[in-house]
């Protein structure tokens, strides 16, 4: 079964995801996380992609970033990748990939789930069991996002910015957002999205991408797409 293209969007924020091999783990000691965070400061300023939020977890990675170009998330993590994989299999005596496949990647809509999204990286330790509260995980961009910790990876995005006047006042806005649960239903709508490589928005911004890219941006429901006159021509002939 041939791969399903990726959504080359410019300027669209992307949900990406690379998973160790058999999900075997990926950073062992902290030097490996401090390798893989330079590397990728590297990749996105050489590529230029902004990164807005991330989360490196033992054996996966998350990261939130908008790429200026069509190339650009490609060749960061191509790039990231590279070097890693070199610094790793040296470190600990092995050979081959450390991927499980190529990295995921999908649009996410800025207005309605991009927040989320910020929030769904950053949670990733708390939902693992790793630690109560994501400001005692060192490896995710959340001390930066939620406390001002200077971290030179993480460039802020629009809707972030707009929390607030001030850095005061986005932080505790950003803080606040973390009061309460992310709702079950938009978990599912994130892993699903993420998992199958679709894209994570409303009706309306997936729309505006079939209209720019001329594909469809979610799985045709169960027994054909529904809304077509040629799905609507077989049910009217089935009735006679």
């Amino acid at each position: 079964m041939p791969r399903k293209p990726r959504y080359i969007l410019p300027g669209c924020p992307q949900h990406v995801i690379i998973r160790g091999v058999n999900r075997e783990s990926i950073f062992f000691y902290d030097a490996d996380y401090r390798y893989f965070l330079t590397r990728l400061y590297e990749a996105i300023e050489k590529y230029q992609c902004a990164l807005h939020a991330y989360v490196l977890m033992t054996n996966h990675v998350h990261l939130l970033m908008t790429p200026e170009d069509n190339h650009g998330i490609a060749k960061s993590i191509q790039n990231l990748g590279r070097y890693y994989v070199q610094h790793f299999n040296q470190s600990y005596g092995r050979t081959g990939t450390l991927w499980e496949g190529r990295y995921k990647s999908t649009p996410v809509d800025t207005e309605q789930y991009l927040l989320i999204c910020y929030r769904y990286i950053e949670l990733n330790p708390v939902r693992a069991n790793m630690t109560d509260n994501p400001a005692n995980y060192p490896w995710s961009s959340f001390r930066h996002n939620a406390t001002g910790q200077k971290n030179n990876l993480v460039t802020a995005h629009d809707r972030y910015l707009a929390l607030g006047n001030n850095e005061i006042e986005r932080q505790q806005a950003y803080r606040d957002l973390f009061e309460t649960e992310i709702e079950e239903q938009k978990l599912k709508e994130i892993r699903a999205a993420s998992n199958l490589e679709w894209v994570l928005g409303s009706d309306q911004f997936k729309q505006k991408i079939e209209q720019r890219l001329k594909r469809r941006t979610a799985p045709l429901t169960r027994g054909g797409d529904r809304k077509s006159s040629s799905y609507k021509s077989r049910c009217l002939i089935n009735r006679y």
